[in-house]
C-alpha cells in the first residue's frame, strides 16, 4: 500500500502512530495497520492524512462501508481536498458523482510526479498526444505552417512545447504545478513560462489584450470537469482566426464522467457544446487514443476549434514554404 502524501496532524504522537501504521501496511499487515490508524484518528479526529490512509486500507481489505466512512472523514477534515477524498468517494459510488478536482489536489499530484513524468508517459503509457495535436492542427490549416504565437495550456514538462517549437515564433507555457514548470524550463523550449492556475492566467492575459494564434491543451482536460469556462477564457485570448487544439478522454454516453482512474472522460457532444458556448467553431473532432494503459488504448478525442473571425487558414499562420 502506498500512503497519501503526509500532512502532519500537529501532534507528534499521532504522526508517529501514522508512520508506524504504514510500516505495518508495507509488511502486508493491513489489518494491523487499520487498527493503528483507527486508534490514531481517535486521538486526533482532524488528522486528514490518517483518515485517508485508513480508508485506502479498508478499501484494499474489501470493506467498502468502512472505506466510505473514512473517506468522508478525510474529506471533512480537508476542505481543499489535498488527498482527493471526494474523488475516491465518487469512485466508490458515494457522495457527488463527478466532483470537481481542487487546484490544491491537482498541484500536489503533479508536483509529486514531475521528476519522472516524461518517462512514465512516454515509456510506460506510449503517450502521443502532442504529435496527434500537431497533425490535427496541420490538417485544419492545410499543412505545416509557421505559427506566430502559441500558448501551451497545462504545459507540464514541455512535451507539447517540444512538438510545436519548430513551427512557433513565440512560445508561452503555463502550468498549475511549479515543479512541472521547472522541468519545462530546464528544456529551454519556451520564451515565457508561468506557474499559475489556468483560468486565472487566461483572465490576466485577456486584461493585457494578449492574442495567441494557437492555444494547445494536451492531456489537460482529463483533470477538468467542466471545460466550457476554460474554452470561453481561451476564446478571449485568441487572435482573429486563432485555433484551440486539445485532447480529452471520452466515453460513449452523455456528458462527463469520472473514471476509475480518477480522470474525467468527456463525450463528443459535451465537447461540441462547450466550444459552442465559448463561441468557437469545431473545425476538427476525431476519435484517437493518446495513451495506452494496461495494454489497451484509452479512448479519446482530438479537437481543433477555430475563432469565428477566421476567413481562411492564412489568417492563422503563414506557410513555411
Amino acid at each position: 500500500m502506498t500512503g497519501p502524501l503526509f500532512v502532519s496532524s500537529g501532534d507528534l504522537i499521532a504522526d508517529r502512530r501514522y508512520k508506524w501504521a504504514l510500516d505495518h501496511a508495507a509488511r502486508g499487515d493491513l489489518v494491523g495497520a487499520a487498527d493503528i490508524l483507527a486508534q490514531t484518528v481517535e486521538l486526533v479526529p482532524g488528522f486528514a492524512t490518517a483518515w485517508f490512509a485508513l480508508a485506502a486500507i479498508r478499501d484494499s481489505l474489501g470493506d467498502k462501508t468502512g472505506a466510505v466512512a473514512a473517506f468522508e472523514k478525510a474529506r471533512d477534515a480537508d476542505p481543499e481536498d489535498y488527498h482527493g477524498a471526494r474523488l475516491q468517494l465518487a469512485r466508490l459510488g458515494a457522495g457527488e458523482v463527478t466532483p470537481a478536482m481542487t487546484a490544491t489536489y491537482v498541484r500536489r499530484l503533479f508536483d509529486q510526479h514531475a521528476p519522472n513524468f516524461d518517462a512514465a508517459l512516454i515509456e510506460r503509457l506510449d503517450y502521443r498526444g502532442p504529435a496527434m495535436l500537431r497533425a490535427a492542427v496541420a490538417r485544419v490549416t492545410g499543412g505545416p505552417r509557421r505559427i506566430g504565437t502559441m500558448l501551451d495550456l497545462g504545459c507540464g514538462t514541455g512535451l507539447g512545447g517540444a512538438a510545436f517549437r519548430p513551427y512557433v515564433d513565440w512560445l508561452v507555457g503555463v502550468d498549475l504545478s511549479a515543479e512541472m514548470v521547472a522541468q519545462a524550463r530546464a528544456k529551454g523550449l519556451y520564451d515565457r513560462l508561468a506557474a499559475a492556475e489556468l483560468s486565472e492566467f487566461l483572465a490576466a492575459e485577456a486584461q493585457v489584450a494578449a492574442h495567441y494564434h494557437l492555444v494547445v491543451a494536451a492531456d489537460v482536460f482529463v483533470y477538468v470537469r467542466d471545460i466550457a469556462p476554460v474554452a470561453a477564457a481561451v476564446a478571449r485570448v485568441l487572435a482573429a482566426g486563432g485555433l484551440f487544439a486539445f485532447t480529452v478522454e471520452t466515453h460513449g454516453g452523455d456528458g462527463v464522467l469520472l473514471r476509475e482512474t480518477l480522470r474525467y472522460a468527456h463525450s463528443a457532444d459535451a465537447v461540441r457544446a462547450a466550444l459552442d458556448v465559448a463561441g468557437l467553431r469545431t473545425a476538427h473532432l476525431t476519435h484517437a487514443a493518446t495513451r495506452t494503459e494496461k495494454g489497451a488504448p484509452v479512448d479519446g478525442l482530438v479537437a481543433v476549434a477555430e475563432s469565428p473571425a477566421s476567413t481562411a487558414p492564412s489568417s492563422v499562420a503563414t506557410s513555411t514554404s
